[in-house]
C-alpha cells in the first residue's frame, strides 16, 4: 500500500512543466505534472495497448491531440494512450496523470 497526499505535490519550474513520478508498478503508474502558463504537455502517443486518465487537479488549460477540448479543475480525459493527447496550460496547472497497464 502507498499513500499518497496530492496536496503535497505542488512543485512548478519556470522552464518547464514539473514531472513526478508517484508510483510504478507493471500494471499502474500514477505521475504528476505542474504547469506554469503557457507551458505544455506536446501532442504525442505511444503503441502500446494501455489506457491513460488525465485528471486536472488545479488551473485551467486545454487537452489537446485528438480529443481537443477546455480543460478545468474536476476534468477527466481517459482514452487508449496510442490515441494522440496532450496539454496546454492557460493558468497554472496541476495534472494527475494515471496509465495502465504501465508503458
Amino acid at each position: 500500500m502507498k499513500f499518497i497526499d496530492l496536496n503535497k505535490v505542488d512543485r512548478f519550474t519556470p522552464d518547464k512543466p514539473h514531472r513526478e513520478l508517484l508510483y510504478d508498478s507493471p500494471n499502474l503508474r500514477v505521475l504528476t505534472f505542474n504547469f506554469e502558463p503557457g507551458q505544455e504537455l506536446p501532442v504525442h502517443s505511444h503503441s502500446t495497448d494501455s489506457d491513460v486518465a488525465l485528471i486536472m487537479l488545479e488551473g485551467e488549460g486545454e487537452f489537446t491531440g485528438a480529443h481537443e477540448m477546455p480543460a478545468r479543475a474536476g476534468q477527466t480525459q481517459i482514452m487508449p494512450v496510442a490515441e494522440p493527447h496532450g496539454l496546454k496550460a492557460h493558468t497554472r496547472v496541476r495534472l494527475l496523470v494515471i496509465i495502465a497497464p504501465t508503458l
